[in-house]
């Protein structure tokens, strides 16, 4: 069992007292939720006016379909700040939904045909037609209803001094892009090997409407006529009916190993051409079905736990960036939406994350082979399915161990990060810890637990649990009075991406077919990066 070594712990221990800005971390949050109607089908309305334009929108823009809003925090560096601020966002849409709500969970609504799922339309520019040739692509690819599933997704970074004194504790000789470059991987493939736990302490989709299964195969069992489930399931997000791509999984392998492979691997997918995409066709009565017909139309359709980011400059293809300029941010993708939450997310499972996280940074990561991408694989797929069965076992680098047995052993580790963190005397970074305990001896605790336990106790339906939970955080958001100020506030903000909206669409120089064509050649050179 790796853990942080105890000179690396002292000697950060120390420095942190000396400069506690070492250890403020930058945090910010994507919530995606589902627009629906007062009887939990989805909306098929457009996206509301009031909200501006969502192609170029800072805070408030839509994912997959029309119906699907996504909330977007800018950078804080406290948790407190950055949930704040998805509950103003959150605040402000409800202040204008009129008889719409926004869904509490990660699995969807009540769905109709898949041709009922519209898609979310950007406008006209080349970037607007882009983005819904794309989504166009995965409703082909994988079905319109998969890509209703919602999550949170965390993106994280480490301050710039943070990186220089670990640098320098660290005696490196790389320069500090290098180095900042193959730790961000340390992490990264540190957080695979570990994301089982995450799937554990905060799965919260272990059952899922009917009206979602239509036409897939599944091993579901049947709770009620309404509702599939399995007993011991903790996301069936993150597992085969939602964003586990079989195709992804048997024609491509990214690699963890450092950032010229990442990058490599990652473009090879994008600039292979895939038979059964093909098939699809591309051009379909002077409408585009995809972007592309390769294994993937652009990085964005990379389904993974976690993924390297960053912001690339405007008119700038990403890989190319991110190859050149290193990782900014890493973004946490597997966290599915919690429905007792108003957010979907609270500071007690940020600051576990973030203690989590430093704890993947600083324990050592050995580069993944074959067996331990297996193994990877394995465990995710056990603890999705049966993580709450109390006999479960995990392979750890070939050696069977128990979920409870190893879970045990990783929180006592990620504790020692947690108490890194704890710079005043509220301790509330290890509490994060602490709670995550209980859950480990009590799988009951767990979200995945609790959902199945309430529908069970009131003998509901999936669908009336989540709706109920929607309509008590509705009532929690309209019980807080939106200020006149945050009014004007967002109503600039609107105004604002409404004209920038505009702007783009009368910048285009270029006609779409060569637009496509020109972002097509930007990958191929970044085939052989590594």
């Amino acid at each position: 069992m790796q853990s942080i070594p105890l000179p690396l712990s002292s000697a950060l221990k120390e420095a942190s007292e000396q400069d506690p800005g070492l250890l403020v971390f930058n945090h910010g949050i994507e919530r995606e939720a589902l627009r629906v109607t007062h009887d939990g089908h989805l909306a098929t309305t457009p996206h509301p006016g009031f909200l501006g334009g969502k192609l170029t929108h800072p805070k408030v823009t839509t994912d997959f379909s029309e119906s699907q809003l996504e909330l977007i925090t800018p950078v804080h560096q406290s948790p407190s700040a950055a949930l704040t601020e998805l509950d103003e966002v959150h605040r402000y849409i409800y202040s204008g939904l009129q008889d719409e709500k926004l869904w509490s969970a990660s699995m969807p609504c009540l769905l109709k045909a898949d041709d009922d799922i519209p898609l979310a339309y950007y406008g006209e520019s080349n970037l607007g037609r882009l983005k819904k040739a794309y989504r166009s692509g995965l409703g082909y690819r994988y079905g319109r209803g998969m890509q209703t599933i919602c999550a949170v997704h965390y993106n994280f970074s480490f301050p710039d001094n943070f990186w220089d004194w670990l640098r320098t504790a660290e005696q490196s000789t790389e320069t500090t892009a290098e180095f900042r470059n193959r730790r961000y991987f340390d992490l990264m493939r540190n957080f695979r090997r570990y994301s089982w736990l995450l799937t554990y302490l905060f799965g919260a989709s272990p059952a899922v409407c009917n009206s979602f299964l239509k036409g897939k195969q599944h091993s579901l069992l049947p709770f009620d006529e309404a509702t599939a489930f399995l007993p011991n399931a903790t996301s069936l997000r993150s597992g085969n009916l939602g964003y586990q791509s079989n195709t992804q999984a048997a024609n491509m392998n990214i690699c963890y190993n450092g950032l010229e492979n990442y990058v490599s691997t990652l473009a090879n997918a994008i600039a292979t051409e895939h038979a059964p995409y093909k098939d699809i066709g591309l051009l379909v009565n002077h409408e585009y079905r995809q972007i592309n017909t390769n294994i993937l139309q652009s990085e964005a359709e990379f389904y993974s736990s976690i993924r390297a980011k960053r912001v690339p400059d405007k008119g700038e293809n990403f890989l190319a960036c991110l190859l050149e300029q290193g990782v900014q941010y890493i973004e946490v993708r597997l966290l599915d939406v919690n429905p007792y939450l108003p957010l979907g997310i609270d500071e007690q499972q940020i600051k576990f994350l973030d203690s989590f996280l430093l704890f993947c940074l600083l324990s050592d990561s050995p580069e993944h082979d074959d067996q331990l991408c297996r193994a990877v694989i394995e465990n995710s797929a056990a603890t999705v399915y049966e993580g709450r069965d109390s006999e479960l076992m995990l392979n750890d680098q070939g050696q069977k161990v128990s979920l409870r047995e190893w879970g045990g052993a990783l929180l006592a580790n990620i504790a020692e990060s947690a108490a890194l963190l704890d710079t005043d005397n509220a301790h509330s970074y290890q509490e994060s810890v602490t709670a995550q305990l209980d859950r480990l001896q009590n799988p009951t605790l767990t979200p995945s637990g609790s959902i199945l336990h309430d529908m069970q106790t009131d003998q509901i339906p999936f669908s009336r649990f989540a709706m109920d939970k929607t309509l008590e955080h509705e009532r929690y958001f309209k019980s807080q009075p939106f200020t006149s100020a945050l009014k004007d506030k967002y109503e600039v903000l609107a105004q604002k991406s409404i004209e920038d909206q505009a702007f783009i669409e009368a910048s285009d120089t270029l006609a779409f077919d060569d637009y496509l064509v020109k972002i097509a050649q930007e990958y191929k050179p970044l085939t052989d990066a590594s």
